[in-house]
């Protein structure tokens, strides 16, 4: 009569199968951030026969080399210089205000709704990198060349069309791309040490 009855256990076999199989339904349904890169629309390669001719092709008037070394300064031309500098040395380059001799040469090009417009089209920007140059580095000198044609093109679409450049339509940002093409050669890394 005092004896108290026994509730049965509970059969724990199937609770492994159980919790596996929640685990992989969590892991097909449940969707991940992942880390974007940069956009960059890489250039088409280079046919053989182009290869050779192509140091010859490029004025050095209108190549700006960007080097990184691996103590992470920042080369701009033939001058070092801080991290904060190399945006406005950029937009110098790109838009040659002054129509300096040793500064991109500016080519005549007719632009939808701008007319005739003289372009430095032919610029180019090597961006280079040590193999010792810190990753973060090489994204901030990434983020500030970008920034140079950011604020070119917000500059003219503010004046043409009163709207900065990623409000424009399709048609008024290939106008003003034509005004500022974005121009950058990334090269495989090198052993430059701290030049």
């Amino acid at each position: 009569m005092g004896k108290k009855r026994k509730t049965p256990g509970i059969n724990g076999s199937s609770s492994a199968d159980i919790a596996f199989m929640l685990l992989i339904f969590f892991l097909i349904t449940t969707s991940m951030d992942t880390d974007k890169g940069l956009a960059r629309r890489l250039p088409p390669p280079v046919p053989k026969e182009q290869k050779e001719n192509l140091d010859i092709d490029i004025k050095k008037r209108n190549l700006l080399v960007v080097l990184i070394n691996s103590n992470n300064q920042i080369l701009c031309g033939d001058q070092f210089i801080d991290i904060s500098q190399l945006k406005d040395r950029v937009k110098d380059f790109i838009e040659n205000p002054y129509n300096d001799e040793h500064m991109p040469e500016k080519l005549e090009v007719e632009v939808p709704f701008f007319g005739n417009q003289m372009v430095t089209k032919n610029h180019i920007i090597s961006l280079q990198n040590d193999r010792g140059t810190e990753y973060q580095a090489y994204i901030n000198v990434q983020n500030e060349l970008a920034a140079a044609y950011n604020e070119l093109r917000n500059d003219v679409s503010q004046k043409k069309f009163g709207k900065l450049f990623a409000d424009l339509d399709d048609e008024q940002q290939k106008a003003v791309q034509m005004i500022y093409p974005q121009k950058i050669s990334e090269a495989e890394p090198k052993n430059y040490g701290d030049k």
